[in-house]
C-alpha cells in the first residue's frame, strides 16, 4: 500500500495533529518527518487534550507504531519530558521508533539560537530559540550529532569537541558568553543514551518493509508550507522542508511509493513570527478569530497573527506540494459572522495578480482582493455530514473548492476527534 502524506498549507498551526489522529486509526504507521520541538500538535479525545511537540499524533492511537524519522532534530530532554507526561496520563509509549540517523539539538545550539536572535534586533526572524536552526546548520556543515553518536562515547566526545572549537570563539568573542564545557555536554547526553536506545532503529528499513507488506504508512509534516525554507516566504521561515518533498528525505522512503498528498488549510489563515502577511487583520475582526479560535501557540503559547482565507496560498501549496485533497479545519470558528471575505487576488503596483508573487519583495506590499460571501449564525459542531451543514456554509466550502484547485475530502467542525464531517475517506 502507498504511502500517505499529511501536510499544513499555510503557514502551520492549521490542525494537522486532528488529522493525523483521525487517519492514525487506519495507518500501522505515523511518522514525524521534519522540524523540532518548535512545533506542536494540539488532539482533543473525549475530554482529553494534548500537546504534542516532537512525538508524532499517532501517539494517541493504539494499533499504529509512530516514528521519528530522520529529518526531525531531537532534543532529547524534550522528548523524554513529553514520553514521561504521556506515560503518566496513562498512554503507551512503548512502541516509539527513532531513526538513528536524527539529528540531535544540544545546550549549544539552544544558546546560539537565542543570543543570535537578539543581536538580529528589528531584523530578528521571529525563532523560538530551542535550537532548531543551528541544529540544522550543523547537519548541512556536516558537524551535527546523531542519534547513533550517543551509542559511542568516544565518537560523541570527538563530534563535541569538534563543534565547540569554534562555537565556544563565537560565543566569547562575538556574543560575550561564556563558553560551554565538552565534558558537561558529553556527561547529559551519555545519560540519554541507555533510555533512547530501544527506541532507535533504522526506520527507513522498518517503514519499506511495512509499504511492501501492504501496510498504511502515513507521513505527518510539521509546520506549513509557506514555512518551508526552500519554498517558503524566506528567511522568515523554518529550517527544513514541511513540503511533500521533505516527506521522502525525512523519511527514507521513496517518492514513488507515494500517491496521496493531503493538505491541511484553515477556514481562515493564521501565521507566527515575522514576516509578509497579506490577510492580516490588526482590527477587532482580527482578534475576535484569534479569540474565537483559540489562536495560541500549542508550543509557545505566543498569540498567532490572523487573517482571511487567502486562496493564492492555497493554490501554490497545490502546485508546491501536488495536493490531491484539503482537510478544512475550524470552520466552526467562522460561526457568526454576518460576511466572510475570501482573498482571491492580490493588488501590487497597481495590478491584479492571480498568483502568488515570485518576488519577496512584492509579497510584502500584496494588498488583499476579497470576495464577501453571506455567513452562517447555527452552530455546526454536531454536523456529521455536508447535509447537516447551514446552506452558506455549504455554499463557502464549494467556494473554496472553486478556488484552491482541489477537492475538500474532510471538514473540522470542532476541536473534538469526532467533530468532523468526512466527504471522501482518505484511505
Amino acid at each position: 500500500m502507498p504511502a500517505i502524506v499529511l501536510i499544513g498549507a499555510q503557514w502551520g498551526d492549521e490542525g494537522k495533529g486532528k488529522a493525523t489522529d483521525l487517519l492514525g486509526d487506519k495507518a500501522a504507521y505515523v511518522v514525524r518527518y521534519q522540524g523540532g520541538n518548535n512545533a506542536g500538535h494540539t488532539v482533543v479525545i473525549g475530554r482529553e487534550k494534548y500537546a504534542l511537540h516532537l512525538l508524532p499524533s499517532g501517539i494517541l492511537t493504539p494499533s499504529c507504531v509512530p516514528v521519528i524519522g530522520n529529518g526531525v532534530v531531537i532534543d532529547p530532554a524534550v522528548l523524554l519530558e513529553e514520553i514521561k507526561g504521556l506515560n503518566e496520563r496513562g498512554v503507551d509509549t512503548s512502541k516509539l521508533k527513532i531513526s538513528t540517523n536524527a539529528h540531535l539539538i544540544t545546550p549549544y545550539h539552544r544558546t546560539i539560537d537565542k543570543v543570535s536572535e537578539r543581536f538580529l534586533g528589528k531584523a530578528k526572524i521571529g525563532t523560538t530559540g530551542r535550537g532548531i536552526g543551528p541544529a540544522y546548520a550543523d547537519k548541512i556543515n556536516r558537524i551535527g550529532i546523531r542519534v547513533q553518536d550517543l551509542f559511542d562515547p568516544s565518537i560523541l566526545r570527538q563530534k563535541l569537541e569538534g563543534a565547540l572549537r569554534d562555537k565556544n570563539q563565537v560565543l566569547i568573542k562575538v556574543f560575550n558568553r561564556k563558553g560551554i564545557e565538552v565534558d558537561a555536554v558529553l556527561a547529559e547526553y551519555l545519560g540519554f543514551a541507555e533510555i533512547l536506545r530501544p527506541y532507535a532503529t533504522d526506520t527507513s528499513l522498518l517503514l519499506n518493509n511495512a509499504l511492501d507488506k501492504g501496510e498504511l504508512v502515513l507521513l505527518e509534516g510539521s509546520q506549513g508550507t509557506l514555512l518551508d525554507v526552500d519554498h517558503g516566504t524566506y528567511p522568515f521561515v523554518t529550517s527544513s522542508n514541511p513540503t511533500a518533498g521533505g516527506a521522502s528525505t525525512g523519511s527514507g522512503i521513496g517518492p514513488t511509493k507515494i500517491n496521496r498528498v493531503i493538505g491541511i488549510v484553515k477556514a481562515y489563515t493564521t501565521r507566527v513570527g515575522s514576516g509578509p502577511f497579506p490577510t492580516e487583520l490588526l482590527d477587532a475582526a482580527g482578534e475576535k478569530l484569534r479569540a474565537d479560535g483559540g489562536e495560541f501557540g500549542t508550543t509557545t503559547g505566543r498569540a498567532r497573527r490572523t487573517g482571511w482565507y487567502d486562496a493564492l496560498i492555497a493554490r501554490y501549496a497545490v502546485r508546491i506540494n501536488g495536493l490531491t485533497d484539503f482537510f478544512l479545519t475550524k470552520l466552526d470558528v467562522l460561526t457568526g459572522w454576518e460576511k466572510i471575505p475570501v482573498c482571491v487576488a492580490y493588488e501590487i503596483n497597481g495590478k491584479r495578480v492571480d498568483e502568488l508573487p515570485a518576488s519577496q519583495t512584492d509579497f510584502h506590499h500584496a494588498k488583499p482582493i476579497y470576495e464577501s460571501l453571506p455567513g452562517w449564525s447555527d452552530n455546526i459542531s454536531s454536523a456529521r455530514k455536508l447535509s447537516d451543514l447551514p446552506e452558506n456554509a455549504r455554499a463557502y466550502i464549494k467556494y473554496l473548492e472553486e478556488i484552491s484547485g482541489a477537492p475538500m475530502s474532510a471538514i473540522g467542525v470542532g476541536p473534538g476527534r469526532d467533530e468532523t464531517i468526512v466527504v471522501k475517506d482518505f484511505v
